[in-house]
């Protein structure tokens, strides 16, 4: 009698992917999973941050926050670096990558220039604009030789946020150009050989072959810059501290204030959560583009 096989998922190949998967499912548990779950939990309590000190409220975090108007500040203060980070990042980043993608002299050379900033610390760049945009900087320096009387850069709620903006910009602006310059180099040489046979010129290439053919490569560059805006730390931290006047205070430093300034852990967690909900939300959309794509 022939031996009939029947397919259980104890087969060999299953248990073998079991067994490889688990040590990297167990890590994933531990240091992803389980933090976000604790932290949704948190975001519903009130308490000292010891198991015996939290006591159950319900929404009333939430709520506060509704009701919070610094946090509606905050929320406006980090839409406003978010934006104003994104266009100039990705339109200088584009344009740099377009112009090192031709054979030009010192291209290696400049390409490393303009990546280097990506691979410094956020500490470091921090504190080097702030050195930069000091009372007594080397701005208003400059601003003195042409008879511009100085700026308060970092203590004006004007322009402190532009400042700090013009770091990340400065910042993301080389690991833009990287990605750009790879999507560039996806685009079969072909069609603009037969745009220049039909005579087409550089910026009709430029509109109609570049930018489709990048349409990928320009979305990630947009979800990815604005996780990096929405994670934005340092900057806050090292060059303002929030101030003046919380212009520059962005939301994980607003949560960070929360919850080890103030030791309000349940709300700093209700804060936590809605930058969570936002950043799956950017994920999502991200996963959705590509799979189209």
């Amino acid at each position: 009698m022939p031996k009939i096989y029947t397919k259980s998922w104890l087969d060999n190949d299953t248990v073998a992917a079991w067994i490889f998967l688990t040590p990297a499912l167990i890590l994933l548990g531990l240091f992803i999973i389980w933090p976000i779950a604790y932290l949704f939990y948190l975001s519903f309590t009130a308490g000292s941050f010891t198991l015996k000190g939290i006591y159950w409220i319900g929404l009333k975090n939430y709520t506060r926050l509704l009701l919070d108007p610094d946090f509606w500040q905050v929320l406006g203060n980090t839409l406003y670096f978010t934006v104003a980070t994104i266009i100039p990042s990705l339109v200088i980043s584009l344009g740099l990558a377009v112009l090192l993608n031709r054979s030009i002299p010192l291209r290696g050379i400049l390409r490393s220039a303009y990546f280097l900033p990506s691979i410094i610390s956020l500490v470091a760049a921090g504190l080097g604009f702030r050195w930069l945009f000091q009372t007594s900087g080397p701005v208003n320096g400059l601003l003195d030789f042409f008879g511009i009387p100085a700026i308060s850069w970092l203590a004006d709620t004007f322009w402190a946020m532009p400042v700090i903006i013009l770091m990340s910009i400065w910042k993301q602006l080389g690991f833009n150009m990287v990605v750009f310059l790879a999507g560039l180099q996806a685009i079969p040489p072909s069609r603009y050989e037969a745009a220049d046979l039909d005579g087409a010129n550089a910026w009709q290439q430029f509109w109609y072959i570049t930018l489709p053919g990048l349409r990928p490569t320009v979305i990630f560059a947009i979800i990815t810059t604005a996780i990096f805006t929405l994670r934005g730390f340092e900057q806050s931290y090292v060059m303002t501290g929030g101030g003046p006047l919380n212009s520059t205070n962005l939301l994980v430093y607003y949560i960070y204030q929360e919850a080890f300034a103030q030791f309000d852990f349940g709300y700093a967690a209700a804060a936590a959560t809605v930058l969570l909900a936002v950043t799956l939300v950017l994920v999502y959309l991200q996963l959705q583009t590509w799979g189209e794509e």
